[in-house]
């Protein structure tokens, strides 16, 4: 499926060679991520179209953007590739729940996550792959598997459904900071079946889902059903990337057991590593929880911009939050942030300003260090208030700075 429109990033004077880093979840520390040159390749889980854009997503994809923006300053390129999975029981539950039309309300919701996106001048990735479109390759992956032994099906007479076998692999949890207890209690929360009788193992994820009465289905070898849903990951990252990509991102609801098990599946499949890095973002909330459909405390984009809300405002708001930190929505987080883009804008309009030069460093440096966004916005504001008081005679320094916050934060001034 198409993405969307991307924009034009503008290109800033060379820097001495300096690599990306990201947070390391099983030391704590940094580590480098991309090639020294060349190409970066990164895989970011999308969404489920059922509730697109609200802040959790744009928080995440606003996040990825950020690594993506810094390996082009950096010198690289990047392939970056997302999927869509737009069939999952999420999809079809929500369908039921409002009697609509489960493909016509992921297609919906698929353009309103595309305009959203391209609103908030999110890069697009080279490949936006939806699961209905991949089915082929899928079960292409499945049978791969099958001849390796690694998968087996459940001896249910009435839904014989596909597994894979974790312990056919490495073990799953070498590169989770959970604990197996924690994993079992985080497969059940996030659709693993673990009581399922027939299972070799708990923790097996299902490959492919028999059809049940009312929900979709696709004849294959496997029989007439759907895809699960790490094995989704594993077959549209390995097509597009290749195994042994840079980085594999979304949100921190994802570090277990999505990805962990979408590893698993692609290490069994070529023998390789599956990400050598992760992005994982932080939770957002409102009111007083994690937003969720079910509590009914969503903040969607598309609302904030009917409201008037400058979409540039918006990206601020969620660069203002570490991408690994959990944050809770208010009005007032929106206003600071509205204050801080028209402070800017008045900046970058004056004739003559300070030196940019170390400002761009500063940028530099602070969104190389784990995405350090809230570092970067600090010394603009810095920069910005020197305007205000007079300082400076660089009649250059605007325009650098304008261009700066577009190339690395993607806020247009």
């Amino acid at each position: 499926m198409d993405a969307w429109e991307s924009v034009v990033v503008p290109k800033l004077p060379a820097a001495a060679d300096s690599m990306v880093r990201l947070h390391n979840p099983l030391t704590g520390d940094t580590l480098p991520v991309g090639p020294t040159s060349g190409e970066a390749r990164l895989y970011a889980c999308g969404i489920t179209p059922y509730d697109a854009t609200h802040l959790g997503h744009a928080f995440t994809y606003v996040s990825v953007d950020l690594l993506v923006r810094a390996w082009m300053d950096a010198g690289l390129t990047v392939r970056y590739a997302q999927n869509v999975t737009d069939v999952d029981d999420p999809l079809l539950e929500r369908a039921n729940a409002t009697g609509v039309d489960w493909e016509a309300l992921a297609a919906e919701q698929i353009e309103l996550f595309r305009t959203d996106m391209r609103t908030l001048r999110v890069l697009p990735p080279a490949q936006l792959t939806g699961v209905v479109d991949s089915l082929e390759l899928v079960t292409g992956v499945i049978q791969r598997l099958k001849d390796q032994q690694v998968i087996y099906q459940v001896s249910d007479p009435t839904y014989p459904d596909w597994y894979f076998s974790i312990t056919s692999t490495s073990n799953l949890l070498a590169d989770s900071p959970v604990s197996m207890l924690e994993a079992d209690q985080l497969f059940a929360e996030r659709g693993g079946d673990p009581e399922r009788e027939g299972k070799r193992h708990r923790l097996d994820p299902l490959l492919w889902r028999q059809q049940r009465a009312g929900e979709p289905g696709w004849d294959s070898w496997l029989g007439r059903g759907r895809p699960g849903w790490h094995i989704e990951c594993t077959a549209i990252a390995v097509d597009a990337l290749g195994p042994d990509f840079d980085v594999q991102a979304g949100g921190r609801d994802l570090a277990f057991p999505h990805h962990p098990m979408s590893a698993a599946g692609a290490r069994a499949l070529t023998g390789e590593p599956f990400a050598k890095a992760f992005l994982h973002t932080g939770m957002v909330g409102y009111a007083g929880a994690k937003m969720s459909k079910s509590l009914g405390n969503l903040v969607f984009v598309s609302q904030l911009l009917a409201d008037g809300v400058d979409p540039m405002a918006i990206r601020l708001l969620l660069l203002n939050q570490h991408y690994r930190s959990d944050w809770e929505y208010t009005p007032g987080l929106l206003a600071g942030a509205a204050d801080r883009l028209a402070r800017w804008r008045a900046a970058v309009a004056a004739p003559v300003a300070p030196n940019a030069d170390w400002l761009v460093a500063a940028v530099r440096a602070a969104i190389r260090n784990d995405l350090d966004a809230p570092t970067a916005l600090a010394a603009l504001d810095a920069w910005a208030q020197s305007v205000t008081e007079g300082e400076g005679a660089d009649a250059a320094a605007p325009t650098m700075v304008r261009d700066l916050v577009d190339a690395l934060l993607g806020v247009r001034l």
